[in-house]
């Protein structure tokens, strides 16, 4: 689909895109996301439906705008995390001539790497609800759309939102930016990881982790989710008491959910660090990121 030409045709005949390739019913929700009962009851909304003055991105782009929704796609959203850390890549998968303010015709795109080639997906920005409530991911800005849009034209490359009920962390980051993954297994992890983290984070790679469990999204006792993907955010070396400790900050794309242990938001690790370097990196707030 041409983006240019069917949004300059909608713009012709003052008419707001419906994608066909991609339409808002059952088919691109996927039969078994939701019981039967509750697939009847989605509806379908613009956000020009829902408030009076949306937009597609408010104040820079931040993994902090992303609060994910009922579909279990926390793979996506923290390989999209750390593509929000990234603006070279970001700003190929979400182009930026597009928006609510002018030209706006309900048509959006957005460009995901497949099998050696950058593709453009064209969506119309009709969003599933569920309840009133936002079955995709919701911003944390109540009139901010380019987590809810991306998601949904990342849905249509996978064939249905239900295609992105659980995945793999890694092949989200290659569909993001066209690299090479590496992946290593903390149950044996190589003796210079920490050594590999800092230089990846120095050299402004994408870098995520995820934990093992057949329970999904169940909260163990120190906060740590099973079966779920995080964003690595950070990688430090850190001056504490008489010896340097080496410590990872990771972003939970739920938008809260912390780890509860040592170098958590309030433990009192932090109260032994030079308050210059507690200034720069920590942060008290329930926003899913914690070292």
């Amino acid at each position: 689909q041409d983006f240019e030409h069917l949004r300059s045709l909608c713009l012709s005949q003052g008419l707001l895109f419906e994608d066909d390739t991609f339409p808002a019913d059952v088919s691109s929700i996927g039969p078994k996301l939701l019981p039967k009962d509750k697939l009847r009851q989605i509806v379908w909304k613009r956000p020009s439906e829902l408030l009076r003055n949306p937009y597609l991105i408010m104040d820079g782009v931040s993994r902090f705008d992303i609060i994910q929704g009922e579909i279990g796609d926390c793979w996506m959203l923290a390989a999209l995390g750390s593509l929000t850390m990234q603006k070279r890549f970001l700003e190929n998968v979400l182009p930026k001539d597009q928006g609510f303010q002018s030209d706006y015709a309900g048509i959006f795109h957005f460009r995901f790497w497949q099998f050696g080639d950058w593709v453009d997906v064209v969506i119309d920005d009709r969003l599933p609800f569920l309840n009133g409530n936002y079955l995709s991911v919701h911003p944390r800005t109540s009139n901010e759309f380019w987590p809810s849009l991306l998601e949904k034209a990342y849905a249509k490359l996978q064939g249905s939102y239900q295609n992105l009920h659980g995945g793999y962390i890694s092949d989200a980051l290659v569909d993001f930016t066209g690299g090479v993954q590496v992946q290593f297994s903390l149950k044996d992890p190589p003796p210079d990881l920490k050594d590999i983290l800092k230089a990846a984070s120095r050299s402004h790679s994408l870098i995520g982790c995820s934990t093992s469990g057949w329970m999904t999204n169940s909260v163990l006792r120190n906060g740590i989710v099973q079966g779920h993907a995080y964003t690595v955010t950070g990688a430090v070396k850190i001056r504490f008491k008489n010896y340097w400790e080496h410590i990872i900050r990771v972003w939970n794309p739920w938008g809260h959910g912390e780890w509860k242990g040592p170098w958590s938001d309030g433990s009192s690790e932090w109260d032994h660090v030079e308050p210059e370097i507690k200034e720069e990196l920590y942060r008290k707030k329930n926003d899913g990121e914690f070292w």
